[in-house]
């Protein structure tokens, strides 16, 4: 097995956002193989994201996005991707991922990063609405409880941008939420979306 090289190891940190000796196991442990080394710190940091979920997140940078319209910008988004080192930060992966993440916003329309931001009030009326379209419908009451649950999942889709489902699926398919869990697994450590904020031409601020 050839040596691993000081260029390898600091190329592949460059790429994934890894760690200086994870980085180098993971060259060791595929002779060299980049690709198959990018692979392998996924797999392995995919069954240990669930641990650096909750860790303090002090870093991070600024996504934004802007939607022209007749040569205008009409929608303009910011938002907070936030890390545990600079390091991480200042990686071209992750600006770009804080940027796709701004286009997403622009596009969805997402109220609320997390299912745990809807408020109360909020949630408690819309459990109100589908109840009562479920009545409507002439669904028996036995049942309407049921559905309340069922459908109370459409809500967090159109209005939570974890629950949302990324809109690039050509970059990445599945949910905003599950895009992240990506990040903490390919680059190492706690990444989280922090804050939103969407401003569109026209539209009241909600």
């Amino acid at each position: 097995m050839s040596e691993v090289t000081a260029q390898q190891v600091s190329a592949l940190r460059k790429t994934t956002g890894a760690g200086m000796m994870d980085a180098k196991r993971a060259l060791e442990e595929t002779g060299g193989d980049v690709d198959r080394a990018k692979d392998l710190l996924r797999e392995k940091g995919l069954a240990s994201a669930a641990k650096r979920t909750g860790r303090a997140t002090e870093q991070g940078s600024i996504g934004s996005y802007l939607h022209f319209q007749a040569d205008r910008p009409v929608i303009g988004v910011l938002v907070e991707l936030a890390s545990e080192t600079d390091f991480v930060a200042k990686s071209v992966e992750f600006q770009d991922a804080a940027n796709d993440i701004a286009m997403h916003v622009a596009a969805a329309r997402p109220r609320w990063v997390r299912r745990e931001d809807v408020p109360d009030d909020a949630l408690d009326k819309e459990r109100e609405l589908i109840a009562a379209q479920a009545r409507n419908e002439g669904k028996p009451e036995a049942v309407i409880e049921k559905i309340v649950e069922g459908r109370i999942g459409s809500f967090y889709e159109d209005n939570v941008l974890y629950d949302q489902p990324f809109v690039n699926p050509g970059k990445f398919e599945g949910t905003v939420g599950a895009l992240i869990q990506n990040m903490v697994a390919t680059m190492g450590e706690s990444i989280s979306v922090t804050r939103i904020s969407r401003l569109a031409v026209g539209e009241e601020p909600e």
